[in-house]
């Protein structure tokens, strides 16, 4: 009688060794979102200016450590699924969640305000996720893909770039640019339909953008 060979064990999964170069400027991509978010609570007890321009400061640092993970990546053909995943849920907390904090705690605090930058932070993870499921057909085989679909979640870093002279010129706050509209039963600030439009183009499937 013929017995069946036992099924190989499972290999387990370790962090530690399938970590690589580029996988550390990814973190350090999540830590400067991370603490970009803080900064943004931290202003909202202190009202303090530099809590605020520290808080926008560290948006264009995640996107400097976003560039190089993915030139690193590269340079060492050390690509991987893991990489990938990190490099999403990265770019979700520093491109798409730190905005739209930064955005309310300059006081885009209004109801319709919130459903827009609702919308924004869910058109990013929408638009990161068919990124993935859809980088390789992109790719046509190549080792990147030649271009996007829709507007990268990392240009959020301009939105991120105008609240901070509104707040350098002391226009946020109850002086937001725009002023507030009252619409129903809740507030909205013109300027977060910025947020709106933005999250709209990440979302779009005929804007395509050539990726360097």
């Amino acid at each position: 009688m013929s017995t069946s060979a036992p099924a190989p064990a499972r290999k387990h999964f370790s962090m530690i060794r399938g970590f690589h170069l580029a996988d550390a400027f990814t973190l350090g991509n999540a830590a400067c979102g991370v603490g970009a978010i803080f900064l943004a609570m931290a202003f909202m007890r202190s009202q303090s200016l530099a809590h605020f321009l520290w808080a926008a400061a560290l948006a264009p640092a995640a996107f400097v450590f976003d560039v190089f993970d993915g030139r690193i990546a590269r340079w060492r053909q050390t690509h991987s699924a893991l990489g990938r995943e990190l490099d999403s849920l990265a770019d979700v907390i520093s491109f798409g969640v730190l905005p739209a904090t930064l955005a309310f705690a300059a006081g885009l605090d209004g109801g319709w305000d919130c459903v827009l930058l609702i919308y924004f932070v869910c058109c990013g993870v929408s638009r990161l996720a068919r990124y993935n499921v859809t980088a390789e057909a992109l790719s046509e085989g190549a080792d990147k893909v030649k271009y996007f679909e829709g507007t990268p979640i990392p240009t959020s870093v301009v939105l991120v770039g105008l609240l901070a002279l509104a707040a350098w010129q002391g226009r946020i706050g109850d002086a937001v640019w725009g002023g507030a509209w009252s619409m129903g039963p809740w507030v909205l600030h013109p300027l977060a339909l910025l947020f709106g439009l933005s999250g709209t183009l990440m979302i779009s499937k005929t804007l395509h953008i050539p990726k360097l």
